[in-house]
């Protein structure tokens, strides 16, 4: 009995050392931050990191595990493996073109990130996106867009006055320069309406310019140019008379010259203008009988009245019983109007000293002012003659016989003045049914 107590003592001894051994704590206490930790023992000891203590890991919403799911505590009086749990992370979110983005968390999970656009540039998607547990981001990725138009401005409306003489005028201005509000780029430029540099005619003209931006967004600008015309109003035709206008008739810097039908003489300005204030200058042109003075006492006196107005036929002859003379007078007589209509005066000088006698149509002249003409003019009075002289004076063509009217006035028409006088005729219409 007294033998076998030592041993009873050492099983006593041994179950109460085993049995403390196994109900110490053993390992250090296990806690995970942003998670939770669910231990288990061998025997459900109340103590839960004893020796064989097992312990599931868990991470809480938005974090994930990074090592072991499970420890064991071990004899070492350490556990099995390391863990913790690490925030959840999206991708990197890339930069919008012509846009950028502000995260509250950078792109770990529950961070919102809000997007915004450069100036001139709109944002077309979601506004704001969410990293998610489970990596991602909620919503759409946005883009920027240039939605917004170009700017343009064209120059106020131009008013410009008709240059001297016409009425048209150069009008020159700066392109109108487009500005893109997103990226400054303009890609195209389309004018409506004639180029600065264009010669412009009276009236109002409609000016447009359009310009594209690189998304295509367009804008437009109008203005006008406006040319004047600075007018004198439009002179009248005297009668008998013909007026020839240059330019427009009745624009500043217009000219109009008159003359007058054969017969009559111009009283007033020969040539009138259209000054700048809008005004002719000089006075009205008037076509009155042309006044013959027989009453001079020299041949040059006399003839200087036809100066630059008529020219003249002077038929001489030593008697009215002349066949030429007689035939002569007949066939011009009869060719009155083309006469008159190529200014031409008939002046008759009929007989010898001291029985001359001169005439013009019915008006008699003095027979010294007869006998001096025809000394002037080195005519004979003793055969029949005629002289034509021009409107200057010019001794043109002399005839020793009767010729037809035609073959007088074809000569007539080829001197440089009588051209002249036929467009301004034709342009009003003067004509004679008969040669």
């Amino acid at each position: 009995m007294i033998a076998s107590l030592p041993l009873i003592l050492l099983a006593v001894s041994h179950v109460c050392f085993t049995q403390g051994y196994e109900e110490t704590p053993w390992c250090s206490p296990i806690s995970v931050k942003n998670g939770q930790v669910s231990c288990h023992t061998p025997r459900g000891e109340y103590m839960k990191n004893v020796l064989g203590s097992t312990c599931d890991i868990r991470c809480q919403k938005g974090y994930e595990l990074d090592g072991a799911q499970q420890v064991v505590c071990m004899t070492s009086k350490r556990w099995s493996g390391s863990f913790y749990c690490k925030q959840v992370r999206c991708p990197s979110l890339s930069m919008p073109v012509n846009g950028r983005y502000k995260c509250s968390d950078g792109s770990y999970f529950g961070s919102r990130c809000e997007y915004f656009c450069s100036p001139g540039y709109t944002l077309k998607g979601d506004k704001t996106t969410t990293c998610m547990d489970s990596r991602a981001w909620h919503g759409k990725r946005p883009t920027c867009v240039d939605l917004e138009a170009p700017e343009i401005r064209c120059p106020s409306v131009k008013e410009k006055i008709a240059d001297p003489g016409t009425v048209t005028v150069r009008v020159f201005w700066d392109t109108p320069e487009g500005r893109d509000s997103a990226d400054g780029i303009l890609t195209d430029v389309i004018l409506k309406g004639p180029p600065p540099g264009t010669i412009f005619s009276e009236g109002d003209h409609n000016i447009q310019y359009t310009v594209f931006d690189r998304a295509e967004n367009k804008a437009s600008c109008k203005f006008q140019v406006r040319v004047r015309v600075r007018r004198c109003g439009k002179l009248a035709v005297p009668e008998n008379g013909m007026m020839k206008c240059n330019s427009d008739g009745d624009n500043y810097g217009a000219s109009c010259v008159f003359t007058c039908l054969g017969g009559y003489e111009l009283q007033g300005s020969g040539t009138r203008v259209c000054q700048y204030g809008q005004t002719w200058s000089g006075t009205d042109a008037s076509c009155s009988p042309m006044q013959i003075n027989i009453m001079v006492r020299t041949a040059s006196a006399l003839l200087d009245q036809f100066y630059e107005k008529r020219r003249l036929l002077i038929v001489s002859t030593p008697t009215a019983a002349s066949y030429f003379y007689r035939f002569q007078m007949g066939a011009l007589l009869r060719s009155q109007c083309n006469l008159d209509l190529r200014h031409v005066t008939v002046i008759e000088i009929v007989g010898v000293y001291p029985t001359v006698i001169g005439r013009i149509r019915h008006r008699l002249l003095p027979p010294s002012l007869a006998l001096q003409l025809r000394v002037l003019l080195r005519m004979s009075h003793t055969n029949f003659n005629m002289v034509l002289i021009d409107k200057h004076g010019m001794d043109k063509e002399r005839y020793s016989f009767p010729v037809t009217p035609a073959e007088i006035f074809t000569l007539i028409d080829t001197f440089s003045l009588r051209k002249e006088e036929m467009k301004l005729q034709a342009e009003a219409g003067q004509t004679c049914s008969q040669n």
